[in-house]
């Protein structure tokens, strides 16, 4: 198939979604706000249709995005490489981050213990590594930041 055919099928399955849902929206704005807020047969018939289309379009486009992007690697084996070795630093900085997270008890302004945060709970450990893991990132980028600044600096 010509890159031609394919744009312009392409074109032509984005109008068709699109045109789905202009109809989806309208039918939402035309059965009028209260009405949407109130009345639950009309929520199920008119906001529910609306919110399944945008799901199933939200899952469709990050099937379409894996794929593609699988399909991409496995036919550049160089960049499968570069790729599985970005992955297994990523992974060795998350265990890192795992390791320096806690999980200590979790209290609000009033100090009363948080539903969910007792001393132990796996949540608590999750948080803290993500934020740990966030921390990490951002210091290795701001490292990289400084040391391309201090270059341009010294090539000038």
């Amino acid at each position: 198939m010509t890159d031609n055919k394919f744009s312009k099928i392409i074109t032509y399955v984005v109008t068709g979604l699109a045109l789905i849902g202009i109809i989806l929206l309208g039918r939402v704005l035309m059965a009028g706000e209260d009405a949407v807020k109130n009345d639950v047969l009309v929520q199920n018939n008119v906001v529910s249709p609306l919110v399944s289309f945008s799901q199933y379009l939200f899952y469709g486009v990050v099937l379409v995005t894996i794929v593609l992007s699988m399909w991409g690697l496995f036919k550049n084996p160089e960049n499968l490489k570069k790729t599985l070795f970005s992955l297994l630093a990523l992974g060795v900085l998350f265990v890192i981050a795992y390791f320096l997270a806690d999980s200590n008890v979790v209290l609000d302004n009033a100090d009363k213990v948080l539903e969910g945060g007792e001393a132990g709970a796996t949540i608590n450990q999750l948080t803290g590594t993500g934020i740990w893991f966030s921390v990490i990132l951002g210091l290795i980028g701001f490292g990289f930041f400084v040391f391309d600044l201090v270059k341009g600096l010294i090539k000038s």
